[in-house]
């Protein structure tokens, strides 16, 4: 809906800006947070998001002489990016005015607005700011907004949002790392958020998919699946890979026969995420995440699941499992402990246990596998990266160094990852009388 702001205490206007999703999902998140962190793919209107944002910012600021800046990596991209917007938007203000040669808009209640370019930061220095909107951020060079910007906060407390498209692993990739860990840590301070093509509407499938079609695949994923791993050789699995796989999925009759397994991955600590992933052959379930939860009621959550699904194995992860393995055995349940870093089936092809299962995931995924659409699940299988000891076998790096470097633990891929551990016979457990249940026909 169109906005209203109150221009010095009693006037009213009616900015001509109507949100669409995904804006109406952005803006209470720019309002409510300080440092936002807006990952998203072309066309979707991050601009014109964050150029009302400002402008509602800038009305309702009721500290005198009010400052905003809008930058954009050089001042003839940032002119043409965004001042036409500034104007199009203020024209309905009575008393605006606009300098066309310093691109400074001044508004009725007195706030004034500047458009820059990151290419002459020296202009910047010296002054304050109650917002800044950072678009591009990808092209930007690294160092402005800790040498410039962020000093021009500081004496009134202002905000500022970081907005792009994927260039690769660059420093715009490390500002969504560290805006990630940083949401966990300070949830009131800082919000990062990441829109793809595939998920917001803005494009039309029949479109994507003219879109994907005629573009270079790695170009697609960046461009468009906000895939900041496009370029790099060392991702196991591909986002792309992941939303074909979330796009399948297949019926009682086409799984009849397939085995049922249960993975389960317990917390490890802290914010880590317990997880219980149930698969049948080619389709994986929605999975079952839980937070803060201790062994005896991680416990009792699997002994139902097992109850309701009729697994032929299940799979859990010793390295925080112990506790979990022993009550469910001590209720009578025949489970199998899965130590990551014991050896694997494929001596010769993996490192390790945790390395052997990923990648047979990697290769369920490729072959037809059908995943549910949690956006979790897609963060999770598509973060870890993968490389070569000595004698060529695959490496896994660690859920330490994901968790370090992504600010979370690949829980839900683990769990799933789980689901591969080893070979499963099927019809070991199965009962007519649990022939329906929660999953499908069985």
């Amino acid at each position: 809906m169109p906005r209203k702001n109150a221009l010095n205490g009693c006037l009213q206007a009616v900015i001509p800006y109507t949100p669409r999703y995904p804006q109406t999902e952005i803006h209470p998140q720019l309002e409510s947070h300080r440092f936002c962190v807006l990952v998203t793919h072309r066309q979707m209107g991050k601009t014109v998001c964050t150029v009302n944002h400002m402008l509602k910012s800038a009305l309702v600021n009721p500290l005198p002489n009010a400052r905003y800046f809008y930058v954009a990596p050089f001042l003839k991209q940032a002119k043409m990016i965004a001042w036409d917007y500034f104007k199009r938007y203020t024209a309905v203000l009575p008393g605006v005015k606009w300098n066309e040669a310093e691109l400074c808009l001044t508004l009725p209640t007195g706030a004034k607005i500047w458009v820059a370019g990151a290419d002459n930061p020296d202009a910047l220095r010296g002054t304050y700011a109650d917002g800044v909107s950072l678009d591009e951020y990808a092209q930007i060079k690294p160092g402005l907004f800790e040498e410039i910007i962020r000093p021009m906060l500081l004496s009134r407390t202002g905000w500022a949002v970081f907005t792009g498209t994927p260039k690769g692993q660059n420093a715009f990739y490390d500002l969504f790392l560290f805006a990630q860990k940083q949401a966990r840590q300070e949830p009131k301070t800082w919000w990062c958020g990441v829109y793809r093509a595939d998920e917001t509407g803005v494009i039309s499938p029949a479109e994507l998919e003219t879109i994907r079609q005629s573009t270079p695949a790695n170009i697609f994923r960046q461009e468009y699946l906000c895939d900041f791993a496009a370029s790099a050789d060392n991702v196991l699995i591909a986002i792309d890979e992941v939303l074909q796989a979330q796009n399948r999925s297949y019926g009682p009759t086409q799984l009849s026969g397939a085995p049922r397994i249960v993975g389960v991955d317990p917390a490890r600590f802290g914010d880590d995420r317990s997880v219980i992933f149930c698969r049948q052959g080619l389709q994986a379930f929605a999975p079952q995440v839980f937070t803060k939860m201790d062994n005896m009621a991680l416990s009792a959550r699997v002994a139902q699941t097992i109850q309701s699904f009729r697994p032929d194995a299940v799979f859990i992860d010793a390295g925080c499992g112990s506790g979990v393995i022993d009550r469910l055995r001590q209720l009578g349940f025949t489970v199998t402990e899965v130590p990551f870093g014991s050896a694997p089936l494929k001596e010769g092809r993996y490192a390790n246990k945790r390395a052997e299962i990923w990648g047979e995931m990697a290769q369920w995924i490729k072959a037809g596998g059908a995943l549910p659409k949690e956006a979790a699940l897609k963060a999770d299988l598509c973060a870890p990266m993968y490389d070569f000891d000595a004698s060529g076998k695959m490496r896994l790096e660690s859920k330490e160094k994901i968790k370090e470097r992504c600010g979370h633990s690949p829980d839900l891929g683990d769990a799933l990852a789980l689901t591969f551990a080893f070979p499963v016979r099927a019809g070991a457990c199965y009962r007519p009388e649990f022939a329906r249940s929660e999953y499908g026909v069985l």
